[in-house]
């Protein structure tokens, strides 16, 4: 590995099957540069658009990864739009043990 080169992940899950794909990329690469290097779009066709995906790197959700600049080591994460808001979800759980209790 070059001196002017580093080393990087893009990550990006289904509930079925996850890609981490290994980047060396030159330092100075945004994160959004190396979504795209990465080709992972073509993994999951359909369901990553690099133009409008949220990402993140250790769980916190990056705004501006067109010009967020990775460092040696990060992972660049990929989110999926979140299908049911967790607040209605932990509701329906909690009404289910509710009938559940009273049947």
């Amino acid at each position: 590995m070059g001196s002017d080169n580093i080393r990087v992940e893009v990550a990006y899950a289904l509930a079925d099957r996850q890609a981490i794909v290994a980047l060396e990329v030159p330092a100075g690469t945004t994160m959004y540069d190396a979504v795209v290097r990465s080709g992972i779009a073509a993994r999951f066709p359909g369901m990553i658009d690099p133009d409008t995906i949220t990402m993140g790197i250790y769980s916190k959700i990056e705004p501006s990864p067109r010009t967020r600049v990775l460092a040696d080591g990060e992972r660049v994460e990929l989110y999926r739009p979140l299908v049911i808001d967790p607040r209605d979800s932990r509701k329906e759980r909690a009404q289910k043990t509710r009938e559940k209790r009273g049947a």
